[in-house]
Formats: C-alpha cells, structure tokens, sequence
C-alpha cells in the first residue's frame, strides 16, 4: 500500500476528509453519505438500521463530535489505521476515534472505523 509509505501529513491529507465526512454524514444519520468510502466488507457489517440506532444512541448520551486531535499512525503492509483523540459535545472526557485504510482499484476505502 504506497500511503504506508507517506509521512504522517501525507497520511492526514487522505484520510482526514474521510473521517470528516464519516463524522458529518453520522451527525446526520446520512447512510449513504457515511458508506460512500467503505469497503464491500465495512458495508456488510453495517446496516442502514444499525447506523441510525447507533447514531442516536451516542448523539443522546455524548452528543455531537467535537475537536479531533491526531495521535499516531500505524502502517502496516495492506493497511494503515490512524488513531485520534475525539471529544465530544456533551460527554466529558476524552475518547478514541480509529480508522482503517486499505487501498482498492487505485481508491482509498474505509475496512474499519469506530469511536470509543
């Protein structure tokens, strides 16, 4: 995978639009929008209905996502996960937020992605 090759930056340059549009498409409960990157696999796991309920349940209990703050990037030979500090609106605190990248026909998709 050439974006295990690229510096921390780099990696940000591609991966940090992803997650931002994951972040506001889930803020939105928007299905398709939040699966436009993932890969067949990730669209498997996740369904229409399980995104909504999830999707309520935080915005509920955390509210909506906040400041993100990057904190590593680990490369692998198929895949690159990157890891950030996440707040939220309402719940104090500090949480993880990580995604995975693997590399497809030429595009950079989305295996992986959660916050905890």
């Amino acid at each position: 995978m050439d974006l295990a090759q690229k510096s921390d930056e780099e990696i940000l340059a591609v991966v940090d639009p992803i997650m931002n549009n994951l972040m506001e498409a889930s803020t939105n409960i928007d299905y398709e929008r939040h699966t436009q990157d993932f890969t067949e696999r990730a669209k498997g796991v996740l369904s229409k209905s399980a995104l909504e309920s999830i999707c309520k349940q935080y915005q509920s209990a955390k509210g909506f996502f906040a400041k993100r703050e990057f904190v590593a990037a680990f490369r692998r030979p198929e895949s690159v996960a990157v890891v950030w500090r996440q707040t939220f609106t309402k719940a104090p605190g500090e949480f993880v937020a990580e995604l995975v990248l693997v590399q497809q026909g030429g595009k950079y998709l989305v295996d992986h992605v959660m916050v905890f």
